[in-house]
Order: structure tokens, then sequence, then C-alpha cells
């Protein structure tokens, strides 16, 4: 554990999910793969479909629709219909179709396999201080065993923009009813977790990934208050 800043008072912590908490990597390659597998079985004129068609009907959505990267899931889902509409389903049917593939997607982003660190960490801390988790993704802890360790759950889109903006990290705040400088936030981003909780008045803990250097980050905005290379190392802090 390194440390950067002085440490405050810690009352409650919020958690990033994806790579912060479990690697999201293989996990996100196997979900695409099987989306696109799902997509070309649906309707034979989908069956030639490639994932850089699909990737650019998504740019083009958030081109004509900027805000809408803020809510990943419903970006999916709009592409997903808009590439059955262009292969010629009627609007129900792409409608109806694109539903059934985001509760595919559902099923394949939820298998994660979480270290035991991550468990037995998430379970201390928990018994001192309320967890929070604070995602711009779409992982949904009750479907792959860490709901348990959080108060709530906050999702970029349903609860505000996505981090960096502030809206979640000043909705966990007024949800916990505590001051923002009381908050240590926890994530592998050091832009939209460490930058955009220091720049809203939390606290920030850098869960640096492999081989990374802040010192050589080419995102490195603002100083983290630690440094931590394995999750294990927040229990120093009970």
């Amino acid at each position: 554990m390194r440390f950067y800043r002085p440490l405050g008072a810690i009352s409650a912590l919020t958690f990033d999910l994806d790579d912060t908490l479990y690697d999201n990597r293989p996990v996100i390659l196997r979900t695409e793969q099987e989306t696109l597998k799902f997509l070309r079985n649906y309707h034979p004129s989908l069956v030639a479909l490639e994932n850089s068609d699909f990737q650019r009907l998504r740019q083009a959505l958030r081109k004509a629709e900027p805000e809408i990267y803020h809510d990943v899931t419903e970006w999916r889902r709009r592409a997903v219909e808009q590439a059955m509409l262009d292969a010629g389903l009627s609007p129900d049917e792409a409608a109806a179709g694109a539903d059934a593939a985001m509760v595919n997607f559902a099923t394949w982003r939820s298998r994660i396999d979480i270290p035991q660190e991550t468990h037995d960490t998430l379970a201390a801390l928990a018994k001192k201080w309320p967890l929070v988790a604070i995602t711009n993704g779409n992982a949904q802890p009750e479907l792959f065993g860490l709901n348990d360790y959080f108060k709530f759950v906050l999702r970029a889109g349903p609860d505000g923009r996505s981090k960096p903006y502030h809206d979640m990290y000043h909705l966990a705040a007024e949800r916990l009813a505590l001051p923002l400088s009381e908050i240590l936030h926890v994530g592998d981003d050091l832009t939209t977790d460490v930058a955009g909780a220091i720049r809203c008045g939390m606290q920030a803990c850098w869960i640096k990934p492999e081989n990374a250097d802040l010192m050589q980050a080419t995102d490195s905005r603002l100083l983290p208050h630690i440094e931590i290379s394995r999750l294990a190392s927040l229990s120093t802090l009970i």
C-alpha cells in the first residue's frame, strides 16, 4: 500500500466492479462471442452479421445520440434492435429480438469467476463499514454472488451519468447520509474512479492493474490517496 495524500476519516467505501473486484476481460470476450452467435442464429437474415458491423451501428447511434453512452445496456439494446431492423425484421420483431438478445447477454455477462480474496476482503470490510458498488457497466452483482456485501448498487444510466461525472458519487453519499469526504472510493481507472471521486470531494484508492505505474500512466490526472496492487490490502485499514 502506497500513500500519496493524507487519508482522512472513513465512514463508508464505494467500489467499482469490473477489473476492480474481478478480471473482466475474459468475461467480456466470451460474452461478445456468445452475443454474436445468438444474433446469427436468431434469424436467417442475420447469419452474416460480423462484430465489426455491430460496432459500426453502436458508433452511429452514439454519434446521433451522444448521451446514450451513459447507459451501456440501453445503448447495446438499441444497437441490436437497429441491426434487426436493417436485416428486414419488422419493428415489433426487432424490439422482441433485442429484448431476447439482452436476456442472453445478461446470462453470459454474469458468468464471472470471483476470486476468494474478493469475497474474504469484502466480507471483512462490510463488518466495519457500509459498502456500495458504483459501476459504469452492466454487471449485476446479484447474479454472481457479490450483492450481499453491498448496501446498494448504483449503475450509470438508471442512476445518473457515468463516472467520472459526479452523479453517482453524490447519490451514494446522499443515500448513505454521509459527507463525501468520509467516503473512500476504490477503483482501477485513474480517470473515472480516481479523478472522478477526488473532484467530487471523495477520497480515492487506486487498485493498479498489473504492471501499471502511476508515474508513467498516460491517464494519470490526479494522485489517489492510496495505491494498492491487491484488494486484500484494504484489510489493513480495518
